[in-house]
């Protein structure tokens, strides 16, 4: 099938490419390049033996995207990545959050309604964030939409919300994967979460620790109501997350939903706290890791983590990845940079 994959050159839309073309799949990589580095495409390419199209676009400048839909000669189903999506972040930038988040969904809907053929489906890259802060755990799909506790999650509620009331102007039906907190890394060490800058998210930064480029790791609270006074999240490894994405086109390709818009939790049901995270890098890894407390963080909920026997029945699919693999892949994968930017060091000198 041809695929496209919006925000491809991101975490998860690249781990999920390189699934993609290991099933055979031809695949459209979508992205404006602005918060991804093309090497990932050489990167892909050299896990997979295969490379894929590769379109930049920013899907929010409404005029290109819809040039592009018409001039598309076949698309068979989309996977929709693309979107800023640091919590801490959109609630210090909301109004950055709220223009690329909503505007670049309206611009790729009304682009699928200029296809000469409706593709079979989209899956959407939604978030455990639309839950707010539940009242009762672990959430099911069934659980109430809670006012969010961040713009970013604000957007992802909104997207959902778009998505449900076009689906029957579209004729696209729609999966939301509402997954919960992606981490580790391609257990080549070839691929992993590559961010620009100052990271915004607990493993790269708690990796970029150990390996000696940030001083130390700044968790953000003790005073929690939890066991050990730091927030509770579902980690779930990226390639576990990969995988849900094929299954969820599976079930589109094949026509097997039950309704035109679905929803399902993609985690593992378990939730770890920030601390013992880090205490399990530290053991699996045998590295010693400097970090202090400091303040809570705005947009951060207490607890969450997912029910996901809807995912397992519905999609067949089921989280097999333990935080031991998602620790040592991301450690790998942060040793794999230390190692190629030495190299480059090496050459320029």
């Amino acid at each position: 099938m041809n695929i496209l994959v919006t925000g491809g050159a991101g975490y998860i839309g690249s781990h999920t490419c390189v699934e993609l073309l290991q099933q055979g799949h031809q695949v459209c990589v979508l992205d404006n390049f602005s918060r991804s580095e093309r090497s990932v495409i050489r990167r892909i390419r050299r896990i997979t033996g295969a490379t894929p199209q590769v379109v930049s676009l920013d899907l929010c400048d409404r005029a290109a995207t819809l040039r592009y839909f018409q001039k598309q000669p076949q698309v068979d189903a989309v996977i929709h990545f693309a979107a800023y999506k640091a919590v801490g972040e959109s609630s210090e930038f909301p109004l950055r959050y709220y223009h690329n988040n909503l505007f670049s969904m309206v611009n790729l809907l009304d682009g699928l309604l200029l296809l000469h053929k409706p593709v079979a489906g989209l899956v959407f890259s939604s978030s455990c964030t639309v839950y707010g802060q539940p009242g009762q755990l672990p959430v099911t799909e069934q659980s109430p939409v809670l006012p969010a506790e961040s713009p970013y999650g604000y957007t992802k509620q909104v997207c959902e919300e778009m998505l449900r009331s076009s689906v029957n102007q579209t004729g696209v039906p729609v999966i939301s994967l509402r997954y919960f907190n992606p981490v580790g890394a391609h257990a080549s060490a070839q691929l992993g979460e590559f961010p620009l800058g100052v990271p915004n998210n607990l493993m790269p930064y708690l990796t970029q620790t150990a390996a000696g480029k940030r001083a130390q790791l700044t968790i953000f609270g003790n005073d929690y109501h939890t066991p050990d006074g730091t927030c509770i999240r579902d980690y779930i490894h990226v390639c576990d997350l990969a995988q849900a994405h094929l299954s969820a086109l599976q079930r589109l390709l094949q026509g097997r939903q039950e309704s035109p818009y679905e929803v399902f939790n993609i985690g593992t049901g378990t939730g770890l706290s920030v601390m013992e995270l880090v205490q399990a890098f530290i053991t699996e890894t045998g590295v010693s890791l400097p970090y202090v407390i400091g303040p809570r963080r705005a947009g951060d909920v207490e607890q969450i983590y997912a029910d996901t026997s809807l995912a397992e029945e519905k999609l067949g699919w089921k989280a097999r990845l333990t935080v031991k693999e998602m620790v040592l892949s991301a450690w790998r994968w942060e040793q794999q940079l230390q190692k190629e930017s030495s190299r480059k060091k090496e050459r320029k000198g």
